[in-house]
């Protein structure tokens, strides 16, 4: 692990890049088959688009630079492979988005605390409604676009004032064909090290077919609390070693010594997502009914800092102050329901 130097300011050419995508809104429809980038307005909220020949995107800088669509273009329309934002404006609830960043940690911190090098760490409650800190604070945070190209947009977010976890942070959008291309960083800029984490959470359509392919060594099981009680190994219907149906009953637990790779399959819809990832953990989330589900791809389970062994021993990457953390994720959409086989797994820290 190498100290790099932080995020610099946008040049001029990104500058002129953005107010010429302010300038010119593209607007892609179902017949849209180039490569586009532009801005446009949902409400009062300015959203980046891309769009290629095959995918759509949509991402709103100010909601948590999080995605607010992400469509694939099928017979001549555009069919969604995230669940969509049905409300994109300044009071959306980062819930309501089809996909988010994780960050500087992953789910909720038992206590709001931890202990770390012989210091106790609080954590300050971020969300209404929460009984502990949750996610982090980039979900909830207005980004700053640095860059756009025809391909992909670059957001920065600046929490060095931070406290306890003060740091810098990127998130790049790519699309690439049928792939679109996740990349998180993470700088430390406090003066003490800290344990960081990545992940991103997406909200995937389900219906009664939907499958699920997922396989792992085991599962860290959930109380009433959401907090992890035991490890356990995969049980039979959660084993998901090949293409399965997604359980009826909730399951909202972290799921360890992940393969990197995944597949969901819509055979009614003849389409499936290949997922990608540098991580070795994920967190499923089935809530009964709904019309959607939750494959969260991170690099440590919930509470990692509290579990036996402590973060580094879960998952998490300690960086002192000017150290980076960076992660990707791939989603790679395919028209045929034949589970697919793209993607690679990528590099952790730099």
């Amino acid at each position: 692990m190498t100290v790099t130097n932080s995020v610099g300011s946008s040049s001029s050419q990104s500058r002129r890049a953005r107010l010429a995508a302010a300038a010119t809104p593209v607007l892609p429809g179902p017949s849209t088959s180039a490569v586009a980038t532009g801005t446009t307005v949902a409400g009062d909220i300015a959203s980046v688009t891309l769009s290629n020949a095959q995918l759509r995107l949509d991402v709103a800088p100010l909601l948590g630079g999080g995605v607010t669509r992400f469509d694939y273009r099928s017979d001549g329309g555009l069919v969604p492979i995230f669940r969509r934002c049905r409300h994109v404006a300044s009071d959306t609830d980062p819930n309501e988005l089809a996909c988010y960043p994780l960050l500087p940690y992953s789910n909720r911190i038992g206590g709001g605390q931890f202990s770390f090098s012989g210091r106790s760490i609080d954590v300050p409650l971020n969300r209404d409604g929460e009984a502990l800190p949750i996610h982090g604070d980039g979900w909830l945070a207005q980004w700053q676009v640095a860059d756009t190209d025809d391909q992909s947009v670059r957001l920065t977010l600046d929490r060095s004032q931070g406290k306890p976890y003060a740091y810098r942070a990127m998130q790049m959008y790519t699309l690439d064909g049928p792939a679109l291309i996740i990349t998180l960083e993470i700088e430390n800029t406090g003066r003490e090290a800290l344990p960081f984490g990545l992940g991103i959470h997406p909200f995937l359509p389900r219906d009664a077919g939907t499958e699920l392919s997922a396989a792992a060594g085991g599962l860290w099981l959930a109380g009433d609390d959401w907090l992890p009680m035991r490890h356990v190994p995969a049980p039979p219907a959660w084993q998901f070693g090949v293409a399965y149906p997604l359980p009826e009953t909730m399951v909202n637990h972290a799921f360890t010594g992940w393969s990197g790779r995944t597949a969901v399959v819509w055979p009614k819809r003849r389409l499936s997502l290949t997922i990608a990832a540098d991580t070795d953990y994920y967190v499923l989330y089935t809530p009964p009914s709904k019309d959607f589900f939750c494959f969260e791809p991170v690099d440590h389970p919930i509470n990692a800092m509290n579990l036996p062994g402590g973060a580094a021993a879960n998952g998490m990457t300690v960086l002192a102050r000017g150290e980076r953390l960076r992660r990707q994720f791939t989603f790679t959409v395919e028209r045929t329901g034949m589970r697919s086989t793209a993607g690679a797994r990528g590099h952790g820290r730099q």
